[in-house]
């Protein structure tokens, strides 16, 4: 059996592959019982915040956890994230593999660097700083678990500030910035991938081959909608920076593409928007 801890956006994808390939299937679940039951998975009642939830966890030949935040918990990003991850760890049967879906957020260079699984993780972001801490938890737990760094994710029904593009409304931030993207489908070959080709132990960064300027996103994106073109505009003087203008940097895929031998099917934005819009 394989088992889901974070059945979202991109679990639930990873799941229903499994079970084409005819792969029993587990999944944690907060009250989706009947939906996953529905589609062949088998629903797990329990929750990461609550350790007495966990207690049934069933032995996992492959375990992928990607859980993600959920605001209407209440709870803070590092309660899930750490803390979470935490009452899970205790409470797991030891895993045949343990995928773990982190963040390229571990990464602090803001100047436009480029960066790898080698590159120095000093997150200026408290987000990025609870993902590392949750990462470092991870290690010292289960040091042959496989880390899974994601870019930011898009795809169906989840484009960045598609509404915004939409309603012509100008987006605050520094438009020469860089973004780092997967699509969910190429994120998902490569959960696939480290599942059957990933080393033990192993950090893969998981983004496609080309970052892109935010301004060159937004105004490619406001064309496949045809919208008015993409604004932006400065912070207004003396307003603290939002958590996404901390980071600026290029993340580099080598190691996703040759050890893992993903193939992108989404190589760029502009593949990826162009399919997804």
């Amino acid at each position: 059996m394989n088992l889901v801890i974070g059945c979202g956006y991109v679990g639930r994808r990873v799941a229903q592959h499994w079970r084409v390939q005819g792969k029993r299937v587990a999944a944690l679940t907060r009250g989706r019982s009947a939906e996953l039951s529905a589609a062949g998975i088998e629903p797990v009642n329990g929750d990461v915040l609550d350790p007495a939830s966990l207690k049934q966890l069933p032995v996992g030949e492959t375990v992928l956890y990607a859980v993600g935040m959920d605001r209407s918990t209440g709870r803070s990003f590092r309660d899930v994230y750490v803390e979470g991850l935490r009452n899970v760890l205790d409470a797991l049967p030891p895993p045949g593999r343990l995928i773990y879906v982190s963040s390229t957020s571990v990464y602090g260079q803001a100047n436009g660097e480029e960066v790898d699984e080698e590159s120095p993780t000093e997150p200026r972001e408290a987000n990025g700083q609870v993902v590392l801490e949750a990462e470092r938890l991870l290690r010292s737990r289960v040091p042959e678990a496989i880390i899974l760094r994601f870019a930011g994710i898009y795809g169906p029904g989840r484009i960045m500030r598609r509404a915004a593009i939409e309603k012509g409304e100008p987006l605050v931030g520094d438009a020469e910035k860089w973004l780092n993207l997967i699509h969910v489908d190429d994120g998902v070959q490569a959960v696939l991938a480290a599942e059957d080709r990933g080393k033990k132990g192993e950090t893969y960064l998981i983004s496609d081959d080309e970052p892109v300027r935010r301004r060159d996103f937004y105004t490619e994106l406001a064309a496949l909608l045809k919208a008015p073109p993409a604004l932006f505009e400065a912070l207004p003087p003396g307003s603290p920076p939002p958590p996404h203008e901390g980071g600026n940097r290029r993340a580099v895929n080598q190691r996703m593409r040759t050890a893992l031998g993903v193939t992108l099917k989404h190589p760029s934005y502009r593949v990826g928007l162009s399919k997804t819009v």
